[in-house]
Order: structure tokens, then C-alpha cells, then sequence
């Protein structure tokens, strides 16, 4: 069996994969979605090793593992991989931050969004978190889909933006796909390309999965299907 570990991004919780994994399910594949710490003046690590965790309980039923990272998690889900190679067949980007040895967001965004981001930061009670953006931050125009997911959404803490990932180059040696969606508000096909991913455009908003995830679906279980025929050469 095929089990997808579904990462989420910044401000987001488990449920941005709800309307994803029933398409996943039918299809026969296992889903898992942590939950990243969100309280405290936590960092990139914490969020890793709660990935490890993740990996370590989906390969326990010696399942092939696709390991997703959305957006922000693009950086974890890569050191998450380069820390367990023997457990991931595949990692799979959706409009995910990505990078070598050292990247973080704050070193892969332009100076403007380092700016807004820490300016944000200053607004909240403590100066560590980063208020929530609006749906519409996420190409969230649906006034229903606004609803859903406005109250969904948790400060983010800001050391998880300015923290290095640290990689051997072990995830180097993991095929990888990244989905980019367009528009495109940041270059998520040049981070893929510059890390050798495969990329995929999808004409869809950030937030895929909430807006398109019959299609998104299909996208993620055609890469395990990619991965799988080319083993088979």
C-alpha cells in the first residue's frame, strides 16, 4: 500500500487536507497528517522531528511513503527526508519553499516579504508569532471556502521562517516532484528546478488543496505512479 504523509504550511493545521484525502482513500492509498506545534517559540527542528515521528509509524507497516510538504513545509518535509532516505520513496512539493544545505523561508524570499513578515511579527503579543494572513492571502476568493478556512487558521512562530535547514545531501539522492500553481506569487518552479525536481503548473491557487483537490489528487497519485514505473526500468 501507498501511504501520502501530508505536511502543511505555515498558519495551517491537519484539516487544509481535508477535502484531499477521501480522493486519496478511494483510490486505495493511506493518508497521514501531523499536526506541527504552533504554540511557543518553537522552531524548523520541532516540526521535523514531528514528521519523523509521522514516518517512523507509516513504515512500520512497510508501506512505500510519498512524503508532501505544502509551501513552508517544503522545507521541512526535505529534512525530514535527508534524515530518514531509507524511509521515503518520494517527496512531492505543492508551491513548496525549498532550497539546499541553509535555506530558510527568510533567506528564500525577497527583502519585501522578509520586511512584511517580520513587521507583522512585532504586532503580536509576544513579537514571536506571525498573525495569520486573510484567505485571500491563499487565493481564497469563495465566500464559503473564506468561511471555512478563516477560522482555521493559527499564528505562525516565527523562528520556523528564520531557522537554516541542515541536509547531508542524502535527500539529494530521493526522486522529488514539485507542483507549482499559477499564477504564481513566489518562484516555487525555480526553487524545484534548482534542487533537480521534476515540476508540474497546475492553473490553481495556492491553496490546492482546498479549491482543487479531485485534480491535486490525481496529480499526487500520478508521482507515485511515475516513481513507480521507473523503478521498474
Amino acid at each position: 500500500m501507498t501511504t501520502f504523509v501530508l505536511v502543511h504550511g505555515a498558519w495551517h493545521g491537519p484539516s487544509a487536507w481535508e477535502r484531499l484525502t477521501p480522493h486519496l482513500h478511494q483510490a486505495g492509498a493511506r493518508t497521514l497528517a501531523p499536526s506541527l506545534t504552533l504554540e511557543g517559540d518553537v522552531g524548523l527542528d520541532v516540526h521535523v522531528d514531528e514528521v519523523l515521528t509521522c514516518l517512523d509509524d507509516a513504515t512500520t507497516v512497510g508501506d512505500d511513503v510519498m512524503l508532501v510538504g505544502h509551501s513552508y513545509a517544503g522545507l521541512i518535509v526535505r529534512q525530514a527526508a535527508d534524515l530518514r532516505p531509507d524511509l521515503v520513496k518520494h517527496v512531492i512539493l505543492i508551491d513548496g519553499w525549498a532550497g539546499g544545505d541553509g535555506a530558510s523561508m527568510f533567506s528564500l524570499a525577497s527583502d519585501a516579504f522578509v520586511n512584511a513578515i517580520r513587521a507583522a511579527a512585532r504586532t503580536s503579543a509576544d513579537g514571536r508569532h506571525i498573525p495569520a494572513p486573510p484567505p485571500a492571502s491563499y487565493g481564497i476568493t469563495d465566500p464559503d471556502d473564506t468561511r471555512w478556512l478563516a477560522p482555521r487558521l493559527r499564528p505562525q512562530p516565527l523562528r520556523t521562517f528564520t531557522d537554516a535547514t541542515r541536509l547531508s545531501g542524502a535527500v539529494d539522492q530521493i526522486p522529488g516532484t514539485a507542483i507549482y500553481c499559477r499564477p504564481q506569487a513566489y518562484p516555487f518552479d525555480r526553487f524545484a528546478a534548482a534542487i533537480g525536481y521534476r515540476t508540474i503548473a497546475m492553473d490553481a491557487p495556492h491553496n490546492v488543496m482546498l479549491t482543487h483537490p479531485q485534480k491535486l489528487a490525481r496529480l499526487l497519485l500520478d508521482a507515485y505512479a511515475y516513481q513507480f514505473n521507473n523503478e521498474k526500468l
